[in-house]
């Protein structure tokens, strides 16, 4: 599809190179945007019930990167928004995030969450659960105020597939011969369709064209892809001090990521060892660190990486139809933070 000059965009002073790989950029051009946005969900998770907005504050103030409201704001900024949509678009699609970590905490047993302890640990897994059934309620309730049955219906799709992902996932837990082609199926469904869909609802506030609004789902999804592989490379590489979560969460609880399915076939010597650890999830002490030793010395990080970058690069080619631009660039830059960055 040619994309070429998809959209004019606001005449910020035009980037000349590509920024820095990181968020900075791009935080800072949001910085009005997501005042506004933060403030909306801190109203939104208000309840009566007190152990709502407990529980809710409890992940929401915890932090994390905020890059899928980060993205959605982007987007309307990069296709030359004239209104302000965008923003109770980008606070939904937040909730939605923070709903699904709430669900997937309890499904996964997971121990921490952005560094602290996960809330159903402290609230209980039936509260955790509710909990994200209102915030995804919230989400709705904000689309519905955009009168956008357009962007109702991107992000309410990618719900839907999101939950599919997550039963797929499920279903194949514990599987070292789960392919490469399923496991991007996974990952695309769990993480990628919501980073694409916050991108092209953000696209669709701004009255982007067609071609505009795919161009910034192509670089959503792609980034999404980018940015769930190297969090999976991350799980065999890093710290729990660096990650906010328990490293190696991934191997103890049996999940067959990028890095191991290269591993197990890269190394079928090994193969009683990863039937034991992984199929029956007979672990001991030194376990993990073997694993992490066999996924180095396969050659299986290195490939893991070579394929985030392949779909960061994916990401930034998207954007090459719109005009240069300080939110073309930080679009770029993230895109190589998404795999350049160490948490």
């Amino acid at each position: 599809m040619d994309t070429a000059n998809i959209e004019k965009t606001h005449k910020s002073s035009p980037a000349k190179t590509a920024g820095k790989a990181d968020v900075e950029a791009l935080v800072r051009l949001c910085a009005d945007d997501m005042a506004a946005v933060n403030a909306i969900i801190t109203e939104r998770m208000q309840s009566d019930v007190a152990v709502i907005p407990a529980l809710a504050e409890h992940l929401v103030s915890a932090g994390g990167k905020r890059l899928r409201p980060l993205l959605c704001v982007a987007a309307a900024r990069v296709a030359g928004t004239t209104n302000l949509h965008h923003r109770k678009l980008s606070a939904a699609v937040e909730f939605i995030h923070t709903a699904t970590l709430l669900h997937d905490d309890v499904v996964d047993s997971s121990q921490l969450r952005r560094g602290k302890v996960a809330a159903h640990l402290i609230w209980g897994a039936p509260s955790s659960v509710l909990v994200g059934d209102f915030l995804f309620a919230r989400a709705f309730e904000l689309m519905v105020e955009t009168d956008s049955l357009q962007a109702l219906g991107i992000l309410s799709k990618a719900s839907g597939v999101i939950a599919e992902g997550e039963v797929l996932q499920l279903m194949k837990a514990y599987d070292v011969n789960l392919t490469e082609a399923t496991y991007i199926d996974i990952i695309a469904a769990k993480t990628a369709v919501l980073f694409a869909a916050a991108a092209e609802s953000g696209a669709v506030a701004a009255g982007a064209s067609s071609a505009g609004q795919q161009a910034l789902r192509d670089y959503g999804l792609n980034l999404g892809l980018a940015f769930q592989i190297q969090d999976d490379a991350l799980d065999y590489g890093g710290t729990t001090q660096s990650l906010g979560k328990n490293a190696g969460d991934d191997f103890a609880e049996g999940k067959a990521t990028l890095p191991l399915i290269l591993a197990v076939k890269a190394t079928p010597e090994a193969a009683a060892f990863w039937h034991r650890t992984v199929s029956l999830r007979d672990q001991t002490d030194g376990d993990l660190a073997q694993a992490q030793a066999l996924i180095v010395e396969s050659g299986a990080m290195a490939k893991t990486m070579e394929t985030a970058r392949h779909y960061a690069q994916k990401a930034k080619d998207a954007l090459k139809g719109f005009e240069p631009s300080d939110w073309r660039t930080a679009l770029e830059a993230l895109a190589d933070y998404s795999v350049e960055r160490t948490k």
